[in-house]
């Protein structure tokens, strides 16, 4: 139950320019955990309208943010001229052009939001993406008010040795105040941002120091800072953001702009990461690493994130949104363009078919639930809530179909233009959308529904061979399913990359209608159905469709097997071989989960499929890619399986994809134990290396570890692993296959891994998270009783997520049991939270709201608990949000 009336919905339709411009911005903090006084002069300009000037603004914690003086042009004004209210400051007769100041007192220790300033354990830290600054003082917290900041912070030397803030150092001194030492910090951002870009830093902390010289010769100071005992997890953060500023001056032709580079951890923060202008801040979980203590897949984030955030300092900081409605003209270009720098520095086919994988694990469902919305929302109650995986992932998409389209020199060409023409300036996708336009030439009207509508669409491809005229046809159909108020849709422009094969593999020349298009086309579906015609071949061909995931659709062929196979050993495009080998898997999947569904027995795997893993795992042992053979042979999860189904029977799903791996185990034994000897060879014993070859070897090794599991030496053979473990990678390989059991080697290793690791709260995390996402039968009571631990504890938000997410997101197996109490934990969870993090809490909810995609007797239940987390006294409007928007 809300704490007051409905909360109103922001509509894009209602976005009207600020009536007012703050031409410049001079803070002074005086900083303590438990009083911290900042003081706010602020320069303003009527831009138009004759109203009053309504700043916003909000306690930081209960019943803080007390006014401590007002002064307009320096003089007190009467009591009658403002009003503060507990959202925001009004003036009621401005001038055309004054200055406001204000004094306003926070308490850092008490604001449990992590929202505004805040207290950690280190020091005092900001977050102000996205509403988070009229915690601070009163402002016009809006992303098209974009003003030059001063900021001069003072702090006591001995507690807060570090005191940063965006832009450029000034000066920075100690002085004796009223008998006490105090450091006093000046910092200076030339670039006008919004005020969601601001940040303070005031800790005890240590940097890895690095430079680099941009190519006109800028020289630029780059610090890494840790608290003391974490400096040696940071080599990986700071060659990653080197590499970052190299590769965005050659392949966007971006330099960075200031003098100086600060990234901070933090271990207690709601996001993964924040852009801010020159002062970047970091949950410890994206910037610390070492072979010991952080897998591949860690390493890989925190070179993707670290890209993410620098390169927001031109799309992002130097180029921002006008509204909240543009998020993703920020977030998924960003995403689009950390991506294509993780495929550079690593392996682009291996990183494209994670890319896609994550796609279809987390946004299409998305799309299929009550919370769907365009990449461009219509409207929100609660804007935290849209930092969602289709404003990033989604929205990255749309950005790389432009690419597809126009092709690499168009597509520069439109990100220049977009670069010179917007610096400085607050603008729509509307505005990156005509940049494409102008430089290509090019009607991308019917391209903006992407923007526009939400839902995945559905591509069906047909085709047909007319051997006489040596013709193959090609039929594509959309439909565009419907979501919440958006029942009728329109068709979208979809560019399908496509190629046909031959018997010998190789890619046939095409003529398309008519028309030669090389050996690889864009064929662009822009109607309810198009045919288009393959003439002059000299033979009946395979396709290659979507190559490379060309639009993020879901595509359904009438291929048999025959062509499946085919495309598994020949095809060219590294995403469609996977692809083919995850289908082959799908579809015995389906069988047996059917067959299950109907009270019959399960069916072991054809020969032609299991003749295919063979040969595959037969190809590691000479040459190939062992990354791109560990990604189409790992059978899909039960999470993808359920995706797929009419509802998500996750019981029967596992059942089928365990007794499908135990099968190619079983069959298969002497060849899996070959390969693992194999890539051991080159493993075992030597150094480690974030290498493409190196964690692809890993990872195709870790499968091969896995399957041996389900044989009934498994056990045996996964200790073994575990003690042979020379990085965290095999590690925790071992110690989520030992989760799953009932034994005493499960619960040894556990205990022996806590004992090492929990002064280490990444390394915690990690054990709550692999037993909260064990497939035993006593998993629930396990996360119960994890929740009882002396290292849990809701405050710290990816301590919350190690456990809570984990178990509702990445556990569904045991999450949707049918009695319910998975649904029922989540929801207390969540009705703590809100209590004091509504943002977690809101973000938490997601394995809820998809309640349709269950049978009738789980959809009560689920239905049930959200109810309840609605009815909660003070619930907050984030939640509130979800929760109304998952019962309608």
């Amino acid at each position: 139950m809300l704490k007051d009336a409905t909360p109103k919905t922001i509509r894009l339709s209602e976005y009207r320019p600020p009536d007012f411009a703050i031409e410049r911005v001079a803070l002074t903090f005086d900083l303590d955990v438990d009083r911290t006084e900042v003081e706010a002069e602020l320069v303003f300009r009527r831009l138009g309208g004759l109203g009053p000037l309504v700043l916003d603004g909000a306690d930081d914690a209960e019943g803080s943010g007390q006014l401590l003086s007002l002064r307009i042009d320096g003089v007190e004004p009467p009591a009658s001229a403002f009003t503060v209210s507990e959202n925001g400051l009004t003036l009621h007769a401005p001038k055309d052009r004054f200055t406001l100041t204000t004094r306003r007192r926070l308490t850092p220790s008490k604001n449990k939001s992590l929202e505004g300033l805040y207290a950690s354990a280190s020091g005092l830290y900001t977050q102000c993406e996205a509403e988070g600054f009229r915690k601070i003082t009163w402002y016009l917290d809006r992303p098209d008010v974009m003003s030059v900041f001063t900021v001069t912070l003072r702090a006591d030397p001995e507690r807060f040795p570090v005191l940063l803030s965006n832009g450029n150092k000034v000066s920075e001194r100690d002085e004796v105040v009223n008998g006490q030492r105090r450091r006093v910090a000046v910092w200076h951002d030339p670039f006008k941002k919004p005020c969601y870009l601001f940040a303070v830093v005031a800790a005890d902390l240590v940097a890895r120091k690095g430079s680099f010289t941009t190519r006109s010769g800028r020289a630029v100071e780059l610090n890494v800072w840790v608290q003391p005992h974490d400096l040696d997890q940071t080599a990986h953060c700071l060659d990653s953001l080197v590499k970052s500023m190299s590769w965005d001056e050659t392949r966007f032709g971006r330099e960075y702009d200031l003098d100086v580079f600060n990234l901070v951890a933090v271990s207690d923060f709601n996001m993964g990461a924040m852009e801010n202008k020159g002062l970047n801040v970091f949950n410890t979980k994206f910037v610390l690493a070492r072979p010991d203590t952080a897998t591949d897949v860690d390493f890989a984030n925190i070179e993707g994130v670290v890209g993410h955030e620098y390169f927001h300092n031109w799309s992002g900081n130097r180029v921002t949104c006008r509204d909240w409605f543009q998020l993703s003209l920020k977030e998924g270009f960003t995403v689009f363009r950390d991506q294509e720098f993780s495929s550079d520095v690593g392996s682009r086919a291996v990183k494209r078919i994670e890319e896609v994988r994550r796609l279809r694990s987390l946004q299409f469902p998305e799309d299929q639930g009550p919370t769907a919305h365009p990449v461009r929302p219509d409207s929100y109650v609660e804007i935290s809530n849209f930092y969602t995986v289709t404003i990033y992932e989604k929205g990255a998409e749309v950005v790389r179909m432009y690419l597809t389209l126009l092709g690499e020199e168009a597509f520069r060409r439109g990100t220049d233009l977009y670069f010179s023409r917007h610096d400085g300036q607050a603008v729509t996708t509307d505005d990156f959308l005509a940049c494409m336009a102008e430089v290509s030439g090019r009607d991308f009207r019917q391209f903006k529904r992407w923007y526009s509508q939400a839902g995945t669409p559905r591509v069906s491809a047909r085709g047909a061979w007319d051997e006489p005229t040596k013709t193959w046809t090609l039929t594509l159909s959309q439909t565009v399913p419907p979501t919440p108020d958006q029942p009728r849709k329109e068709p979208m422009h979809i560019p399908v990359v496509t190629a046909l094969l031959g018997r010998d593999g190789k890619r046939l020349p095409l003529v398309v209608n008519g028309e030669r298009r090389g050996v690889e086309t864009v064929l662009e579906l822009t109607t309810d159905e198009e045919r288009f015609a393959f003439t002059g071949l000299s033979e009946k061909p395979v396709p290659s469709l979507l190559r490379g995931f060309s639009a993020p659709v879901q595509l359904e062929t009438d291929d048999d097997e025959a062509a499946i196979l085919f495309r598994l050993a020949h095809d060219d495009d590294a995403f469609n071989r996977v692809e083919a080998g995850q289908e082959l898997f799908f579809r015995h999947l389906f069988a047996n989960v059917a067959a299950l569904q109907a009270g019959g027995a399960l069916t072991e795997p054809s020969t032609a499929l299991v003749d295919a893993v063979k040969t595959a795992l037969a190809t590691s042992l000479e040459q190939g890619d062992p990354a791109l053979l560990a990604l189409a042979l790992s059978v899909p999860g039960i999470d993808l399986i359920g995706d797929r189904l009419p509802w998500a029977d996750y019981a029967n799903a596992f059942l089928a994809r365990e007794h499908l791996v135990t099968a190619l185990a079983s069959t298969l034994r002497p060849l899996i134990s070959d390969v693992d000897a194999h890539l051991s060879k080159g493993l075992d014993g030597a150094p480690y290396r974030f290498t493409p070859d190196d964690v692809g070897r890993r990872s195709l090794r870790n499968l091969m570890v896995s399957w041996r599991a389900r044989l009934p030496d498994g056990e045996h053979h996964v200790v073994g692993h575990l003690r042979r473990a020379g990085c965290m990678t095999d590690t925790q390989a071992a110690l989520a296959l030992l989760a799953n059991t009932e034994s005493r080697a499960r619960d040894e290793a556990f205990a022996a891994f806590y004992a090492q690791w929990k002064g280490e709260a990444l390394m915690v995390d990690k054990w709550f998270t692999m037993q909260a996402m064990s497939t035993r039968a006593r998993a629930l009571d396990d996360v119960l009783t994890l929740t009882t631990h002396e290292a849990f504890t809701l405050e710290n938000p990816n301590r919350a997520r190690s456990v809570i997410a984990s178990f509702g997101m990445a556990n569904p197996l045991r999450f949707h049991e049918a009695s319910g109490r998975g649904y029922v934990f989540l929801a207390e969870q969540v009705r703590a939270l809100d209590v004091f993090n509504a943002q977690i809490a809101a973000r938490l909810m997601t394995p809820l709201t998809r309640w349709k995609r269950q049978d009738p007797p789980r959809q009560a239940l689920m239905k049930r608990e959200l109810q309840r987390i609605l009815d909660r006294e003070g619930c907050s409007k984030d939640v509130y949000e979800i929760a109304t928007k998952s019962l309608a």
